[in-house]
């Protein structure tokens, strides 16, 4: 990766203040990206998305992501991680530890014994640097220093957001100065309806995955690597989000609805596989998750419990939905999923793409 940009003037894209975090923790930035089709609005604590707004089957744009109108808010809703990019490692470590190169390495948990995205402080909770700005594109920059949440190495990680046409671009790059487990991914929750008009239940979602990952009753993968086929996981055709989500298969006890992670087909022209299509009947909106990444989460918002109040209203379980690429979650602990270990002179390098449509 190149040395950093130096922080550009906004080209045409609008920068506005984002409000303060509690008790001193900063200022926030909200910056906005726009052309023909899309609005896109993203805040430099986090690098979170907090808006994007999509054209209907009428052609009226409107909200398809959960989020707030002020940075305490999302402060106050930081645990469910709203729009946020993700790392080091999105999902999963379980224990809290992993061993590499025969050392152990001992991380902040933040669920229960677990590391979840990155431990207490991963990169869904501190502020990005902004290196460019324009109408159609924003760049940032964040380095994690050596033991950062435990982790080995200092790590410098740069996400580009750029519009092209009906898609959201990220790209993502990183490097490091010693040997250590990376995975980034993002986390913004859709609902294609619109944020307060319901739950995601009638969207219908396609996943092109021949297998996912079971796990034990915390969450952690337990190294097998399931067919779909014959279970509730089976998406290769499109179903409702909602149409089997209420069965009593132990998986979806464990994760109190769809929290799975899909191993990927391998990827076409360009280094992208499809990693969902998801369908809304009422408002007409398609949504295409592309990724350069080997597999991806599933999520339907089972944590949400309406404690928290944002665009739209109380947000409740399956008020949205994620779809997160990634690595495999607990990679370090598990020798037979593909490797997630970054080594100096070697670059990171992964792509999502949200692209919107029609159905």
């Amino acid at each position: 990766m190149s040395s950093p940009l130096r922080q550009q003037s906004d080209a045409g894209g609008s920068a506005e203040s984002f409000g303060s975090l509690p008790e001193g923790g900063g200022e926030a930035t909200l910056y906005t990206l726009e052309n023909g089709k899309l609005r896109v609005r993203v805040t430099d604590w986090g690098g979170r998305v907090v808006s994007i707004e999509a054209p209907d089957r009428d052609g009226n744009r409107g909200h398809v992501v959960l989020g707030f109108d002020s940075i305490g808010r999302y402060a106050a809703a930081a645990e469910d991680a709203f729009g946020a990019l993700l790392g080091r490692n999105a999902n999963r470590i379980g224990g809290g530890c992993f061993k590499l190169d025969g050392k152990t390495y001992r991380l902040s948990q933040n669920e229960g014994g677990s590391t979840l995205h990155g431990g207490k402080v991963g990169f869904d909770k501190v502020f990005w640097q902004v290196l460019e700005h324009s109408v159609e594109r924003l760049c940032l920059d964040h380095v994690s220093a050596d033991g950062d949440q435990g982790f080995p190495g200092e790590v410098r990680v740069r996400a580009t957001y750029r519009l092209d046409d009906d898609a959201l671009f990220l790209e993502l790059e990183a490097t490091t100065t010693r040997p250590t487990p990376l995975s980034l991914s993002a986390h913004p929750y859709f609902n294609l309806s619109g944020p307060g008009v319901g739950d995601v239940f009638a969207h219908d979602i396609e996943i092109p995955a021949d297998h996912f990952l079971p796990t034990d009753e915390k969450q952690i993968p337990t190294g097998e690597i399931r067919p779909v086929a014959g279970t509730v996981f089976d998406f290769r055709k499109p179903a409702p989000i909602g149409a089997r989500i209420w069965r009593g298969d132990p998986q979806l006890l464990y994760g109190c609805g769809y929290d799975h992670c899909f191993v990927l087909p391998e990827a076409g022209d360009g280094g992208l596989r499809l990693a969902a299509r998801v369908g809304e009947p009422r408002s007409g909106r398609m949504l295409e998750v592309l990724t350069t990444q080997r597999a991806t989460q599933f999520y339907t918002g089972n944590k949400l419990d309406g404690s928290v109040a944002g665009r739209g209203g109380a947000y409740r379980q399956s008020a949205g939905f994620a779809i997160e690429p990634q690595g495999f979650p607990d990679a370090p602990n598990h020798p037979q999923f593909p490797s997630t270990i970054l080594r100096p002179g070697t670059t990171y390098r992964e792509a999502i793409v949200y692209r919107f449509g029609i159905a």
